[in-house]
């Protein structure tokens, strides 16, 4: 492929192709996994992801419909070597139940909060919250190469003839004289029709109080600095991620997990999430105290469902009255967690 611009006069410039580092690209993608496909983003949800066989992919991520998506990068690799290898993530990631899932991503995105409820935020469900996802029904294989041999295609064409969901793409980069910089992706195999063991990943870098601060809103601003001072008051732990942070109470060698929250550029918005998954798996007569959580909470009058949680998006000015209640509202909380214990499961 051959590209150019063309100058005011109505000569052709051409762009000069240019190599880049496989790791640049691996990168590009995991920033912008929305470009991926042309019907669909992919998100992310780990990195150098560790097999059963020791072996790394390069990507893994989770189609709309749940559905485990293996990206493999060819690098330095033979076409037999990229095939074989990838055929081997497949094997792997096929066997992946949800809770292996969700394990990778949170390890990737440093994040408490579940990967469904990540994975219905982030494909814009809304309030479809009857919308049920069954994660990893299939597994998406896809090869990323500026450029894919015709051994690697051929092969790839084959293996979907025979069932299995191969794509071949080619990202491609360009270079003007002036600076000017292009990139070009084109599927040469996969788009002719649209034509329990450990697991690990690489992990996102995470963030502090610092810079979650200066990532708000006015609005965020004004909450969230009441509520680290409270957290600092009653001694409560923090427990940072990528995004955002879960607040914790400790407790007989243990944590329970109160709320999360979440800056602006979070898929989540400017929120705090609650956390009754954690005092469902962590504390006796859970039941009993997470409807007290709900009825509380939505006595507020700002707190809204989500899907199993509620959440409040902080996008308008909240008096010092309402953020107080909310606190307030917190501490009966925590104190009947502790009345309550830890349980023994």
């Amino acid at each position: 492929m051959r590209l150019f611009t063309i100058d005011r006069e109505g000569k052709l410039i051409p762009y000069k192709e240019h190599h880049f580092k496989e790791s640049d690209l691996e990168a590009l993608l995991e920033s912008n996994p929305e470009y991926l496909f042309e019907d669909g983003k992919v998100l992310i949800i780990g990195r150098q992801v560790t097999t059963n066989l020791n072996s790394f992919i390069d990507l893994l991520g989770i189609d709309k419909a749940g559905n485990a998506v293996v990206i493999e990068l060819k690098r330095d690799k033979t076409p037999r070597e990229t095939l074989a290898q990838l055929l081997e993530y497949a094997s792997f990631a096929e066997n992946l139940d949800y809770s292996q899932l969700n394990q990778i991503y949170q390890d990737y995105s440093g994040e408490e909060t579940s990967l469904e409820d990540y994975h219905h935020q982030y494909f814009n469900f809304g309030s479809q919250v009857e919308e049920k996802v069954s994660f990893n029904k299939t597994t998406k294989l896809i090869i990323v190469a500026q450029k894919i041999t015709k051994e690697i295609r051929q092969t790839a064409l084959f293996l979907r003839k025979k069932g299995l969901d191969v794509y071949c793409v080619e990202f491609k980069y360009f270079q003007t004289k002036s600076g000017e910089k292009i990139i070009t992706s084109d599927f040469v195999v996969g788009e002719e029709e649209f034509i329990r063991q450990k697991v690990q990943s690489a992990s996102l870098p995470k963030v502090d109080e610092d810079k979650f601060l200066k990532s708000l809103d006015k609005n965020g601003l004004e909450v969230f600095q009441k509520i680290f001072e409270f957290a600092k008051q009653n001694g409560l732990m923090f427990r940072w991620g990528s995004k955002g942070f879960s607040l914790n109470v400790e407790l007989d060698g243990g944590f329970v997990g109160l709320f999360f929250g979440y800056p602006p550029d979070s898929v989540f918005k400017q929120s705090i999430y609650t956390g009754f998954e954690e005092i469902s798996k962590k504390v006796n007569n859970a039941e009993q105290i997470t409807e007290f959580c709900r009825a509380s909470l939505e006595k507020l009058g700002y707190f809204v469902n989500a899907k199993s949680n509620l959440k409040w998006v902080i996008d308008q000015p909240y008096s010092e009255n309402q953020i107080k209640e909310f606190l307030g509202t917190i501490g009966k909380i925590i104190l009947k967690i502790k009345e309550n214990g830890l349980s023994s499961r």
